[in-house]
């Protein structure tokens, strides 16, 4: 029963925040007192920083912005970073205001965009700001979900700009997960908007517990919620995971093999001790496109069923009505009775390479409870509303696109943040599977830790700069670049280093002393000692380099039917050359086939010194590696050929050959007069035996303390590099933006799109309507007339290579059709390689160099082909295109057409506008918004 007091205080309450009580009134439970803080800082005036983990609740407050502007007869634009966020999130609002009030405008659809609340993806409001667009009149709030975005080192400086050109009467609710700097964000918010209030929540509405799955033991991670904040893991998961690295150990050594692969239970073992626990829906994350697909294939191998006749007759009847746009030719190539089977007994992928159709039917059925288990790369943790009760992670470590890496506790925090759906789970939890590899200790440091800084990734890029210049000029274009976040942490981050400086120089003092020799100068000596160091490395790297040039020259040498042993790499063991791979650009990449019957290209990389042919077996003429039968059979001429040689040992795998016994003598005698004179190399130098006698005849080399000084003096070097670094880290971050700023200024004018006096010109306006990374790429072709006189099909493939970017080292002798299209990509390339030579003089890097994977696949697509064609003709011998890489890039291709539909003279907008149509068909013309 409540106090008269505690009633007066909430009549008060109502009365200070009359729009706040209307909107709670219509809210099926009780606003959070983050919500609460957060919707009256609104209220009166404040813009709004809200962090808060996944699933608290951040939207409610983005809601409250929509409600406001409604009331005020005003409008509010609501950012996501992602179309399938924009279309979730239009069809939320749809719900409560009605159809006629809110809009959605993506690169794949614009419905209602006059509305007074409209969805949209943060690229389409810049573009908006840039512009000038008249549907900024009115606008009251932005809200922008998932702010933290602005960290992505591709797309963050989208945020950035926007919140820096956003009109001062606009009120900025920014939406993100929880950081560990948001004071320092919401710092620099105020410098550019104004008043902003913070508002930081760590509580987590549905508890999160912490799990290891042990072979087939569940585990709790820690014993109780203070051993989970000091990182302490439970004593009795310690002690099980030690004796089971004990029993492995003991096998491996009775059995002589190893046998921790076994150690892990298999994937659907996980699935049905999960059910049995009563933890479905699950997401289990697994961090390999493949490997998601596999998944699902394993469970239904074993006869994994999670759902009775009601439900899956259900999910048939609503797949069927979701694909009903597909043309039916296509469903077998897109695998699409294998992914029904799968959703039916509740199982399914969730991955960027599977259709944007599949994937959203996937993320209706989890959500409506119809999946159980969903097997999802981390992709479905960026900003798709799909929690569950249960997370499970495969692994901790995932490819990055350059190299495998540990996850961060911010992305374990982002990933395990899916467990627990608010309203419906009183817990949720996070199960890690156990592996020989995976310290439980280490998994506790990533659950405890809440570490997860906001770093900006802005930087001036050609587009940004002619449109600051034409619509503020450029004096003030460079103001407001030195007011954005980057510069602002930049800024903050050298008064810091700068104390680093000074204390490393008071350091340096004190070692100079301890150093001192009474015999001589022991910085002179210890300096001749580091010269001496230097050239050896010096000589060794350039040793290192000849046998690198050897390797490339005998692979240049190689033919077709050698028998080589690769020395490194996944490919390493005996091969026969397919295609010595030396028709194209840069170093040889031989197509092989291995003993285990891959066929492949292998890169130089492999070889760190000259390879010789150890056999030679036939190659038949029209060999086709795509065959197995062909494979298998050249696989064993393969293995009888270096039997013959003796390059196969005891054990048959070439893996274990050495090649000083499958040599002639004679070449046994040549190699090693070569080893020797290898070695001669630093003996035989005049320049470091210059040195060396300089360092013996120097005082300092008698002091009986010479190895104690030499210590100290080893220090001071280490901590003056050290210092050195420092410095220049501040030199380059005062001022860096507007020094980049200007030196894309000064490409921009020599090549004529700013003029003398830093006027925008008619190529700059061409330039400033163009939206892509490939931004002054696109504009130098437009403007050369390279892709004038194509076809619509042609133009499409044409334009392509600007936009695609291969998901691992390929070919780079892609097919492509000739006549106009070569014609024109060869163009496209000249033009690259000169701008990417100003860019360097400049020390720019912003021009990716074009990429010709895309160019068949799109040629033949937007020719009317099937997409069966299509799809197997984009990797060559790595396999079929997933189909929702080409969807995805076959979409950035239209997006880019659309630009030009625009941008271009009159005979190019109607080529791009009939591209637009021909690329426009079957699993293209689907609209996820209906």
């Amino acid at each position: 029963m409540t106090t008269p007091a505690q009633r007066y205080a909430d009549a008060r309450a109502r009365a200070e925040h009359p729009a706040y009580t209307e909107f709670t009134a219509g809210l099926p439970f009780e606003p959070d007192p983050f919500q609460r803080d957060a919707c009256r800082a609104l209220e009166k005036g404040s813009g709004v920083l809200v962090c808060a983990p996944t699933g608290a609740g951040k939207t409610v407050v983005g809601e409250f912005a929509v409600f406001l502007a409604l009331r005020q007869g005003r409008k509010c634009f609501y950012t996501t970073p992602i179309k399938a966020l924009s279309n979730q999130k239009y069809h939320d609002l749809v719900e409560v205001h009605g159809a006629a009030k809110v809009g959605l405008l993506t690169g794949d659809n614009a419905i209602n965009g006059d509305a007074p609340v409209v969805v949209m993806t943060t690229e389409v409001l810049r573009n908006m700001l840039y512009a000038g667009s008249t549907a900024l009149d009115g606008l009251s709030y932005v809200v922008m979900d998932e702010v933290h975005y602005l960290a992505d080192r591709f797309r963050g400086a989208v945020w950035e700009e926007v919140i820096i050109h956003l009109p001062e009467s606009v009120t900025l609710v920014s939406l993100s997960a929880t950081v560990s700097n948001a004071e320092e964000f919401a710092d620099w918010l105020v410098t550019v908007r104004g008043e902003t209030q913070v508002v930081v929540s760590e509580h987590r509405p549905v508890p999160l517990w912490q799990h290891m799955l042990v072979g087939r033991r569940m585990f709790d991670l820690f014993h109780d919620q203070a051993a989970a904040e000091h990182h302490e893991v439970h004593p009795e998961l310690l002690r099980y995971t030690r004796e089971q690295l004990r029993r492995l150990d003991w096998v491996d050594d009775r059995r002589g093999y190893r046998s921790r692969r076994k150690a892990t239970p298999l994937r659907y073992e996980i699935v049905e001790r999960l059910d049995r626990e009563g933890l479905l829906p699950a997401i289990l994350f697994i961090f390999s496109r493949a490997g998601c697909a596999a998944a699902v294939q394993q469970c239904v191998a074993a006869g994994l069923r999670l759902n009775g006749p009601d439900e899956k007759a259900e999910i048939r009847a609503l797949v069927e009505d979701r694909i009903r746009d597909i043309p039916a030719e296509d469903l077998n190539v897109l695998g699409y009775w294998e992914w029904l089977d799968g959703l039916e007994r509740g199982l399914a992928a969730h991955h960027a390479g599977m259709l944007p159709v599949f994937k959203e039917v996937v993320e209706d059925l989890f959500v409506r409870g119809l999946v159980k288990a969903v097997f999802a790369t981390e992709t479905l943790a960026l900003g798709i509303n799909m929690p569950a009760r249960c997370v499970v992670l495969e692994r901790l470590v995932k490819f990055n696109g350059e190299q495998h890496v540990d996850l961060t506790p911010g992305e374990y925090t982002q990933l395990t943040g899916r467990a627990g759906r608010r309203g419906i789970d009183i817990e949720g939890h996070a199960v890690v599977v156990w592996a020989p590899e995976v310290d439980p200790q280490h998994v506790a440091g990533l659950a405890s830790t809440r570490t997860y800084p906001l770093r900006s990734s802005f930087r001036p890029s050609y587009n940004m700069a002619v449109n600051l210049v034409g619509n503020v000029g450029a004096a003030p274009a460079r103001e407001l670049l030195e007011s954005s976040f980057a510069q602002f942490q930049a800024d903050r981050s050298v008064v810091g280093i700068a104390r680093q400086v000074q204390k490393h120089t008071e350091a340096m003092d004190q070692y100079a002393a301890s150093m001192a020799c009474h015999l001589g100068d022991f910085d002179e000596y210890f300096n001749l000692r580091i010269a001496i160091a230097e050239r050896e490395r010096t000589l060794a790297r350039e040793g290192a380099a000849q046998k690198r040039a050897a390797a490339v020259e005998s692979l240049e040498r190689l033919r077709v039917g050698d028998v080589i042993r690769v020395p490194a790499g996944r490919r390493a063991g005996l091969v026969v050359i397919l295609d010595p791979g030396t028709g194209g650009f840069g170093e040889p990449r031989p197509m092989v086939l291995t003993e285990d019957r891959w066929a492949g290209r292998i890169a130089a990389t492999d070889f760190s010194a000259a390879v010789e042919p150890l056999a030679r077996v036939r190659v038949p003429k029209h060999f086709n590696p795509r065959s197995p039968q062909e494979r298998r059979d050249l696989a064993a001429s393969l293995r009888n050929a270096a039997g013959a040689a003796g390059a196969i040992d005891r054990r048959g795998s070439g893996r274990g050959y050495d090649p000083a016994k499958a040599e002639p003598a004679k070449g046994r005698r040549r190699e090693r007069g070569r080893g020797a004179a290898g070695r001669g190399g630093a003996a035989d130098d005049a320049r470091l035996a210059e040195l060396r006698a300089d360092l013996r005849g120097h005082p300092c080399h008698g002091c009986p303390e010479r190895e104690e000084h030499a210590r100290w003096a080893e220090r001071r070097w280490r901590l003056r590099r050290e210092t050195e670094g420092l410095r220049n880290k501040v030199a380059a971050r005062t001022g860096s933006l507007a020094r980049t700023f200007d030196q894309v200024c000064g490409l921009l004018a020599d090549r004529g799109y700013l003029s003398a006096d830093e006027a925008v010109t008619d190529a700059g306006r061409t330039l400033s309507r163009i939206w892509t990374e490939a931004d002054l790429l696109v504009a130098e072709c437009l403007r050369s007339g390279v892709w004038t006189g194509l076809g619509p099909a042609e133009l499409a493939a044409a334009v392509s290579v600007v936009l695609y970017e291969s998901r691992r080292e390929t070919d780079e002798r892609a097919q492509v059709p000739r006549g106009p299209v070569l014609d024109a990509i060869d163009a496209t390339l000249s033009i690259w390689a000169k701008l990417s030579a100003d860019e360097g003089d400049r020390g720019l890097a912003l021009t990716k160099e074009p990429d010709l994977g895309f160019v068949w696949p799109m040629y033949r697509w937007a020719r009317g082909e099937s997409l069966a064609k299509v799809l197997t003709s984009a990797h060559g011998l790595d396999g079929d295109m997933p189909a929702g890489d080409f969807v995805r890039w076959a979409r950035q291709v239209l997006d880019l057409l659309g630009q030009l539909s625009e941008a271009g003279d009159a005979q190019m907008r109607k080529t791009a506008r009939s591209a637009m149509g021909e690329v426009r068909r079957g699993v293209l013309a689907y609209s996820a918004v209906g």
